[in-house]
């Protein structure tokens, strides 16, 4: 259930010195960078600058849910934005003891075997001490915020439960789930007006056009076992149309160093047909698709 953060003393962005602040801001792992003023921003991973630029819609006057919060870093951005309402829902993040999970990893690399994912929601699974949504808090504390914190799975918590909203906010959660196209679909159902999709993606040079998902059962990617499916932005495109939006686009594409190279491709095919054909390779970068409802 949501809770409303105690009255900031005056001064005192939640009642806390800046020193108090430091402290606090000291004992959290984070995950995302938040400025949290008096000059103290968390050690966390800052949002991608393209996103901020040309992945987000207009938030005013419009409802969100931001599914995978984690520390909040977009849910707060969109209250800042003028959002009336803000729904940050998370469970695996707030809920996982990682640093007992890290170890388990650690010792399945060391006897050469591949995590068992069920211990996630069992061994380390911590839902009365949630100590990854200690950052949220103190977030929401700090900056006095509005943002209403809901635990659960999305893909167990549908319309019924949670609405629908004018925006729904999907970054960084795709490729952690096994089943992206029916993730896609619960997303869908939702949304009332726009999903903001935001995932890393490969990049096929040479294979422009291609609808593909790359396949991770390892740590192969940025070792994290939680990792599954990469796909191209075309793929993205398309599981958004089979989810049941109505269109979506593409606005963050790849970098243009991709481009420079994919024409450069082209170049050599055109110039050398005799020859074997250049060889594709695979490039990865965060891609951002806006699916529309209508």
């Amino acid at each position: 259930m949501a809770s409303h953060p105690p009255s900031a003393t005056p001064g005192r962005p939640g009642g806390l010195s800046r020193q108090e602040l430091v402290e606090r801001v000291a004992s959290i792992p984070w995950y995302h960078a938040i400025d949290l003023g008096q000059g103290v921003v968390t050690p966390g991973s800052p949002p991608n600058p393209r996103l901020l630029a040309e992945g987000l819609p207009d938030f005013a006057g419009k409802s969100v849910l931001d599914i995978g919060a984690w520390d909040g870093q977009f849910s707060f951005l969109a209250e800042r934005r003028g959002a009336r309402r803000v729904v940050a829902l998370d469970h695996y993040a707030w809920c996982v003891d990682f640093a007992a999970r890290h170890e388990y990893w650690r010792q399945c690399a060391q006897a050469g075997v591949l995590p068992d994912h069920r211990r996630d929601l069992t061994d380390f699974w911590r839902p009365d001490e949630m100590p990854g949504r200690a950052g949220f808090d103190l977030a929401r504390q700090v900056l006095g915020s509005q943002v209403e914190p809901v635990v659960g799975d999305f893909m167990e918590l549908g319309p019924a439960e949670l609405g629908r909203f004018d925006v729904v906010l999907f970054l960084g959660v795709l490729y952690h789930l096994r089943e992206p196209l029916s993730a896609l679909e619960r997303v869908r159902e939702l949304t009332q007006g726009l999903a903001v999709i935001e995932t890393e993606a490969i990049a096929v040079v040479g294979m422009p056009r291609a609808r593909l998902l790359d396949f991770y059962p390892g740590d192969e990617f940025r070792g994290d076992h939680t990792n599954w499916f990469v796909p191209t932005a075309d793929a993205l495109v398309a599981m958004c149309r089979a989810a049941g939006f109505a269109r979506a686009e593409v606005k963050v594409g790849p970098p243009a160093q991709l481009a420079q190279a994919r024409a450069l491709l082209r170049r050599l095919a055109r110039g050398r047909a005799g020859d074997e054909p250049a060889q594709a390779g695979l490039q990865r970068y965060r891609v951002v698709v806006h699916a529309l409802v209508s």
